[in-house]
């Protein structure tokens, strides 16, 4: 409860439609709402923070960021209880750990319950009535009832939110599966325009994404650091086994360079050109390797000779004559 007696309830906010119309249902009941984006890290190659906070607010719900990157890593992305969905995506036990993590910040932030924008049928590994009943028992909600699914209530059991009059169950919705008809239409009378466009959203449901963890977790341990790693540039594994990103535009060079960490090296280039990362204990071959590989994407000629700063030792090289040369070092690169 808030100190002027609104209840209050935490949204589980992805910065979506869905989640936007259900933090509006509740408001509209009087519900004091706080959108609480839970951050993974594996949301998208940008940061979009801000527009989330600016759609919460549009909603009419305050905006709340936790940043439980490590601790996924740690306990839920390679040990999944339920498995993975198509390619790395464990969402049954990420949705559990998300719910369990609000569960724990409830008390802190004066919250009576939480919900969230999932639709019955909308997703096939998470969003079905057995997969959201794994969720409630990881979540510790099975028997307090205390997780409310605004968009398909109707379809569903009582919760105890309802039970208890906190909240008018005739006001909720009904939906199911996968088109977004009534949500769309719901977003244009409520006035909106600034929403995030149906999709995956989750780059561990993308095979491209999926397929660079697996091989990455073959060579090295993967941190938080490495999660950003992966999202951006040409990726290649060098013969001694270090990693190599280079960049393919300007959105990767600034994700690289935004990337600060003791595992890798800056390869700076004497000329225009892309904006690379190694591991920092690259062997004396795979360094010089990297450096030939960096100036083959950049303005060079292969007739040339080229001063290579990588880290803090400088390597003279001359790129390949062709970039299918370099190819053969390529995984999973675009």
């Amino acid at each position: 409860m808030t100190q002027t007696g609104k209840r209050r309830a935490l949204a589980m906010f992805s910065g979506g439609l869905d989640s936007m119309i259900a933090i509006k249902l509740m408001v509209d009941q009087g519900i004091d709402v706080i959108a609480l984006h839970i951050k993974i890290g594996f949301g998208g190659t940008k940061d979009v923070s801000e527009v989330m906070k600016q759609r919460a607010e549009m909603a009419g719900a305050e905006f709340k960021m936790v940043d439980v990157r490590e601790e996924y890593i740690q306990n839920i992305l390679f040990d999944p209880v339920h498995g993975y969905g198509k390619n790395f995506n464990p969402c049954i036990d990420c949705h559990g750990y998300m719910f369990k993590i609000a569960k724990v910040m409830m008390p802190e932030l004066g919250a009576s319950f939480i919900f969230t924008g999932e639709v019955i049928g909308q997703r096939p590994m998470s969003q079905r009535h057995d997969a959201m009943k794994q969720v409630a028992k990881l979540a510790d909600d099975k028997e307090e009832k205390l997780i409310v699914r605004p968009m398909s209530a109707k379809l569903m059991e009582e919760t105890t939110p309802e039970l208890e009059g906190w909240i008018d169950r005739e006001k909720l919705l009904d939906i199911s599966g996968r088109s977004r008809e009534r949500q769309l239409a719901m977003a244009e009378a409520y006035g909106w325009e600034d929403y995030e466009s149906p999709g995956g959203g989750c780059l561990l449901t993308e095979s491209h994404y999926s397929d660079r963890i697996k091989e990455f977790i073959s060579f090295d341990t993967f941190e938080v650091e490495d999660i950003e790693l992966l999202k951006f540039g040409r990726h290649f594994r060098l013969p001694d086994g270090a990693k190599l990103a280079v960049g393919r535009d300007k959105e990767d060079n600034e994700g690289l360079q935004a990337i600060q960490s003791d595992k890798y090296v800056t390869i700076r280039l004497p000329i225009g050109g892309p904006f690379s990362l190694l591991s920092s204990d690259a062997s004396s071959a795979d360094r010089a390797l990297a450096a030939k590989l960096a100036m083959t994407y950049a303005r060079s000629s292969a007739e040339e000779s080229y001063d290579v700063e990588v880290g803090d030792e400088t390597i003279t090289v001359s790129p390949f004559a062709e970039k299918k040369e370099a190819q053969q070092y390529f995984f999973n690169a675009k």
